[in-house]
């Protein structure tokens, strides 16, 4: 039997029923993580059926929170609205995501989850409000802000002390970039040990708060603590730029997985009993890195660390398209524009699936002897905000086995453009690529 057979043997329609998910929420059980993939940054079906799972498995599973790839502070903004701590609208919350690329969450998708949160956490006591984090680390100086704004309130002579630490990234104003090329070749521009004295102090005047001021403090702390411990891994991550691809890979993806760490302990502690969480993010971070040719040339990702943290408890689900169009950008900063992906090249996980000639369906791998053929190295697809269709083959595509990747696979096999709340997407100049990766 080959594979093509197996795969139309095993797979599960999915035809917008009510139990189009059936197999994977009995897959997910009572397991804490649940991390849900994306085979691009600007895919509406992804984006979409991501947010239905979540929806489900907020109501059916008890989740109660998402974290999502997307900065920290931008994020709690989104965070405190959905929780009912700040008034306007779902639009309004998203409004902190203006640096490029604003269309992965300032789009009609994640606008339609945000409102829908919103309603759902309006009907619950606050302790078992729903929460929505970002686990990424770009945002230096908007968390140097957030501490600074905290500290003027609460402890005016900590907020001195921590202008004079962070002023020592002032310098370059607000490109970081700038500081991680001065301070790899020069050790005299580093402000490593600045940043990581704050994360001290602020550590410091946390274990002398906590318990004094109710659970809303103890929040707040949080917050500002992992603003801190961002800075001082943003740091890191800005000189590691200059050291290779794989130095500041690795810092990021382990970022990322200590954020959400720390995020389950939290929320653990706030709700007296154990945290659920579904997180958002590319299939390239959470995909088991060891079952890729990332892996195999020394980078690891979010996936592979809950893996080896969590075991069973984790599970991964990638997503997978044959053609369509995205929103994508042509070179970094550039602007979004509607692209043609090109149909799946031969050899590949997608045109495999493509050949089942079923335009949407559920793949369990997990346990599943019988689709172990899929354990053989494939090419596979992954887009990110840059998409340049003249390089398909040499820019975005890996080795992967997906049978040792992901525990489950959702394919649409043919997708359109999620839809920027700014402006209608432009059709794409097809520009070549000016960088290498936009994961």
């Amino acid at each position: 039997m080959n594979v093509v057979d197996i795969l139309e043997r095993s797979l599960h329609r999915l035809d917008r029923s009510a139990r189009d998910y059936e197999p994977l929420l009995d897959l997910v059980g009572d397991r804490p993580l649940a991390l849900l993939g994306e085979a691009s940054h600007g895919t509406h079906e992804f984006y979409r059926e991501r947010a239905e799972i979540s929806k489900r498995l907020i109501v059916e599973k008890g989740f109660n929170a998402i974290a999502v790839e997307a900065d920290w502070p931008d994020a709690y903004r989104v965070n405190r609205y959905v929780r009912g701590e700040i008034g306007g609208s779902a639009a309004q919350a998203l409004a902190g995501f203006r640096r490029f690329p604003a269309w992965m969450w300032r789009n009609h998708d994640v606008l339609d989850f945000v409102t829908w949160l919103r309603n759902h956490n309006d009907g619950l006591p606050e302790r078992e409000r729903v929460g929505f984090y970002g686990l990424d680390l770009y945002s230096l100086y908007a968390s140097i802000d957030a501490i600074l704004e905290y500290l003027d309130r609460t402890d005016p002579q900590a907020a001195q002390r921590a202008r004079y630490r962070y002023g020592c990234l002032e310098h370059f104003g607000e490109d970081p970039q700038s500081y991680g090329y001065a301070a790899s070749y020069d050790v005299s521009s580093s402000c490593e040990q600045e940043v990581v004295k704050q994360l001290i102090e602020l550590q410091q005047i946390g274990a002398r708060m906590l318990g004094k001021d109710g659970q809303k403090a103890a929040d707040a702390l949080f917050y500002i603590e992992q603003n801190a411990r961002l800075v001082k891994n943003a740091e890191e991550y800005y000189r590691s730029m200059f050291r290779g691809r794989v130095s500041s890979w690795n810092l990021r993806d382990r970022h990322m997985a200590d954020t959400l760490d720390r995020l389950v302990e939290h929320l653990a502690q706030r709700a007296g009993s154990p945290a659920r969480v579904v997180v958002w993010e590319h299939n390239s971070h959470l995909g088991d890195a060891r079952a890729t040719e990332m892996g195999w040339q020394g980078e690891l990702n979010v996936g592979q660390l809950a893996r080896e943290k969590y075991g069973d408890d984790a599970v991964l689900v990638g997503f997978t398209t044959h053609a369509g169009t995205v929103a994508a950008a042509s070179a970094w900063d550039g602007p979004v524009e509607l692209k043609r992906v090109r149909e799946a090249i031969p050899g590949s996980v997608e045109q495999l699936f493509h050949e089942t000639q079923v335009p949407r369906f559920l793949l369990v791998l997990r346990g599943e002897e019988a689709l172990e053929p899929l354990r053989e190295p494939r090419l596979e697809r992954a887009i990110g905000v840059i998409y340049a269709p003249a390089y398909d083959r040499s820019s975005h595509y890996f080795r992967a086995r997906l049978y040792d990747q992901f525990d489950a696979v959702l394919h649409f096999d043919e997708t359109s453009a999620v839809q920027p709340l700014e402006r209608s997407l432009q059709p794409s100049r097809e520009a070549p690529e000016t960088f290498p990766s936009g994961l």
